[in-house]
């Protein structure tokens, strides 16, 4: 459990700081796009693209930052329709099936990036291949079936969504 509980802290860490960089680039570029059509009457062609790029991999990257910190969206209205006796079970249960349902949206983002890159699709407007960006959503929904895999192990891994986190 310890080993698990180091790999997710690191996986939080990179994806911290990716989503970090990602949502800083498109600060800038949306920035500056803004500031160049103010002053020129006609903005940077590129900037959206990179935008929505930079934004691919803050949402993404963002899905596990929610979900190591139990902040995802769950639906909680059915939380006392069973008996508390079988907690356990539907601690375990839950997160297996979260886990089976990252794994099958990785598989299948991982077949769109594989097509993607056979075909070398590229971007119209940065003239760049598209696969890289494209490979964010397999590799999110792959950790995020770590994760949550992890957590179907180990339930005390789990984060408690009550819990109020002021600073680390």
């Amino acid at each position: 459990m310890k080993a698990a509980e180091y790999i997710l802290k690191m996986i939080e860490r990179v994806e911290g700081v990716l989503t970090f960089i990602a949502f800083s680039v498109m600060v800038v570029v949306v920035f500056g796009d803004v500031l160049v059509r103010e002053i020129t009457g006609s903005g940077l062609l590129w900037a959206r693209q990179v935008g929505v790029y930079s934004n691919i991999v803050v949402v993404m990257l963002g899905f596990g930052l929610a979900s190591a910190h139990g902040s995802h969206l769950r639906p909680r209205f059915a939380d006392n329709w069973l008996p508390q006796s079988w907690d356990g079970f539907i601690t375990h249960a839950q997160e297996a099936l979260m886990a089976l349902f990252c794994l099958a949206f990785a598989i299948f983002a991982l077949q769109v990036v594989t097509e993607t890159y056979e075909l070398q699709e590229r971007s119209v407007i940065l003239r760049i291949i598209i696969w890289p960006i494209q490979a964010v959503i397999p590799l999110a929904f792959g950790l995020a079936t770590l994760r949550h895999g992890f957590f179907a192990i180990w339930p005390a891994l789990r984060p408690d969504p009550n819990a109020i986190e002021v600073g680390e």
